[in-house]
């Protein structure tokens, strides 16, 4: 098996333990950024500890995994992807830097902005391959807030219509407890990918593709911090002559946090655009707070929310991101060696058989 393969498939390994584990706050953080307040109204919904037994009190323990099973689809898929390509570009780069030292140019070592390309075209290529993934995700995490905006808005409306005719009675708290008793339909996956399909045809299904792609710079920024602090570490490690170079894992489990953390704070507002195009956008009849594009969706923000609507649920996309991205490359790194001493011990067993 080649290097990339189990690279790709300790990737994969890794992102779907560290998604299971994080996967709640990664639902109320998408419901934080998908909520629209206008500049002057007071924030609603509190701290994430608060949302997140809100979400429990309404919906269930469920409701804090809506959208799971397609979210460890496209995470496997992501990271398996991801991990591949990010190997394979960087054995070409390692060839090539190996070359250039054998040429007389440099000292064999890959500079940090051929980490940056590296990451961001192994990245470009994962989001073109996985963005439909995400976009059912978003609509499934956001259903249940959805639902409940529009029927809040079929109050306003009904209240309103009664108040206008002056006929405030018994007929109307008999509609508005008619309203409260809806429930919410099943939405699965496949509801998700019809109403996608309904609202804008297969190209709905790259919607957010334009910040996603340009987002590319977060694992990149997140790989070169990565890469740089592994070959830091080792270094030192030579340098003092120890008897192994090898990182522990609660070395790279804090290398990755602090890798995470530069990536997410510098690209956090394009995420918070993503996850607005994605979201189902019927929440209102305001044509303000409905999208047509990234650009359209950056200057709405701006001038109905103010340019704080752009880091809404930050801190707890920092704590999901931060301890999700630890999670897995500790997992990833592990996988690896467990992989390669797997293959070291059958290669001794099969010069064994053969002798």
């Amino acid at each position: 098996m080649s290097n990339a393969v189990v690279n790709g498939l300790a990737g994969a390994g890794g992102g779907i333990i560290a998604q299971i584990i994080t996967y709640p706050l990664q639902t109320v953080n998408t419901r934080q950024q998908t909520e629209r307040i206008a500049k002057k109204s007071e924030s609603r919904g509190g701290g994430t500890l608060v949302q997140l037994l809100e979400v429990i009190r309404s919906e269930g323990i469920g409701g804090l995994y809506s959208g799971l099973k397609p979210s460890l689809l496209g995470t496997a898929a992501s990271q398996g992807i991801y991990y591949y390509f990010y190997q394979v570009f960087k054995n070409k780069a390692e060839a090539i830097a190996a070359s250039n030292k054998r040429n007389g140019r440099g000292d064999g070592t890959v500079g940090i902005l051929s980490w940056l390309l590296v990451a961001a075209l192994a990245g470009s290529l994962n989001v073109l391959f996985t963005i439909p993934i995400w976009v059912l995700v978003t609509r499934m995490q956001t259903h249940t807030q959805a639902e409940h905006k529009i029927l809040e808005a079929k109050k306003e409306a009904l209240l309103r219509e009664y108040s206008e005719s002056g006929l405030i009675g018994s007929s109307l708290h008999d509609k508005l407890r008619e309203l409260d008793s809806v429930k919410p339909n099943p939405y699965g996956t496949l509801h998700a990918a019809y109403e996608v399909y309904n609202e804008a045809g297969i190209k709905g299904f790259w919607k957010g593709i334009v910040p996603t792609l340009i987002m590319v710079c977060n694992p990149s920024i997140q790989f070169m911090i990565y890469e740089t602090s592994l070959k830091y570490l080792k270094s030192k490690r030579s340098d003092k002559k120890q008897s192994s170079s090898n990182v522990t894992a609660l070395e790279v489990f804090v290398v990755g946090a602090i890798a995470k953390l530069g990536a997410t704070v510098t690209t956090y507002p394009l995420l918070v655009v993503k996850s607005r195009l994605q979201a189902k956008q019927e929440i209102s009849t305001n044509n303000s707070l409905r999208y047509s594009g990234t650009m359209d969706a950056i200057v709405k923000m701006i001038h109905y929310e103010g340019l704080s609507s752009f880091y809404k649920g930050m801190s707890t996309k920092i704590v999901q991101s931060v301890f999700a991205a630890s999670v897995l490359f500790m997992i990833k790194e592990e996988l690896v060696k467990f992989y390669g001493m797997l293959a070291k011990k059958s290669q001794k067993i099969l010069l064994k058989m053969s002798n």
